[in-house]
């Protein structure tokens, strides 16, 4: 899951994201405060995400799988199958932040620590006996700051949401209050416990940036700091210079009624970054649109239609992309159809 998302963030401070088929949403009114407290609830990060997990199983798969029968009883098994390892069921989770923050080992390395807050109903009792079953006893409880930590050595692959494929090696777990748990390694755990003790929110600006629309099931916001730009090979040496104007990436994901829509957005220094990156990025659509036209399948017909309906803007020092595509169109890929 680390390396899932730290992917996007890169794809987000490169703009090229053209394609997002794997990420599902519904158009929905909901409670901006809700995504908001639960977010404010992460320890320190260098970037968070939001995901409305309810919508994302119960409406937005059943209509993208609705031509393929086999495909989401096979989502569903994989939903019931994490229940049975991690006694968390996805589906009772209205709402799932997540938090990243970035360590630099040594020169081109760069580690990912997440954390993972799920806010909804859950059984305590029924977590602590899973985990000790899926864990083949490997399993143990420790204090702190008055609160329950528990311990589980899984080590093992783990279908999240019956779709993403995740190594778990040893997953710590918290009940921060009677509706919200904390996943993830012990240290993030930690400082999710010691966030929810101080009561700070710890990560304005980027809550804000997730939040920004209310209407979107996935939204994320991180900064773009000059040392993890330093541990990338960009390999375009100009597209690499006009990146270090960046200074934040933020995101959503929305579903009309046909329509997947997308929009990513870079802050930069100034107005004159700003279009700078545009003239870069619209350079890249171009690159894109050939390297689509030579695609085939299911992929193609999404690559080409990402790219016929995107829509680059600049306002003041901000870079803007947006795009639309067919529900149709990601249906076959989510069922397997290249």
């Amino acid at each position: 899951m680390k390396s899932k998302f730290f992917k996007l963030v890169v794809a987000a401070s490169l703009l090229t994201l053209i394609v997002s088929g794997f990420v599902f949403a519904q158009r929905n009114r909901s409670t901006p405060n809700a995504s908001s407290s639960l977010l404010a609830t992460l320890p320190p990060s260098d970037a968070v995400a939001v995901v409305k997990v309810k919508r994302v199983l119960d409406e937005a798969l059943p209509k993208l799988l609705a031509d393929n029968p086999a495909k989401l009883a096979e989502v569903t098994a994989e939903v019931a199958k994490f229940k049975a390892q991690t006694g968390l069921d996805p589906r009772s989770f209205d709402q799932v932040a997540l938090g990243f923050s970035y360590e630099y080992p040594r020169e081109g390395v760069t580690k990912v620590n997440s954390v993972a807050l799920a806010r909804g109903t859950f059984n305590p009792g029924a977590l602590v006996a899973a985990g000790r079953l899926a864990s083949n006893g490997k399993y143990t409880e420790e204090k702190y700051q008055g609160k329950t930590v528990y311990l589980f050595t899984l080590d093992r692959q783990l279908r999240l949401l019956g779709l993403l494929d995740v190594k778990v090696n040893e997953l710590a777990v918290t009940a921060l209050d009677e509706t919200s748990l904390a996943l993830g390694d012990r240290e993030s755990v930690h400082g999710a416990i010691d966030a929810v003790r101080t009561k700070k929110h710890a990560n304005p600006a980027l809550i804000a940036l997730a939040t920004q629309d209310p209407n979107a099931i996935i939204g994320f916001g991180g900064n773009i700091s000059p040392a993890l730009l330093d541990n990338l090979n960009l390999g375009n040496a100009v597209i690499a210079r006009e990146l270090t104007a960046v200074r934040q990436v933020y995101g959503t994901v929305g579903m009309t009624e046909t329509d997947l829509e997308m929009m990513i957005a870079a802050r930069t220094v100034d107005a004159y970054a700003a279009r700078n990156l545009s003239d870069s990025f619209e350079g890249l659509k171009m690159l894109g649109t050939f390297a689509a036209g030579r695609m085939s399948g299911a992929k193609g017909t999404l690559a080409r239609s990402a790219i016929d309906n995107m829509k680059v803007t600049t306002s003041g020092n901000e870079l803007q992309v947006r795009t639309t595509v067919g529900q149709s169109q990601v249906a076959p890929l989510i069922s397997g159809t290249r």
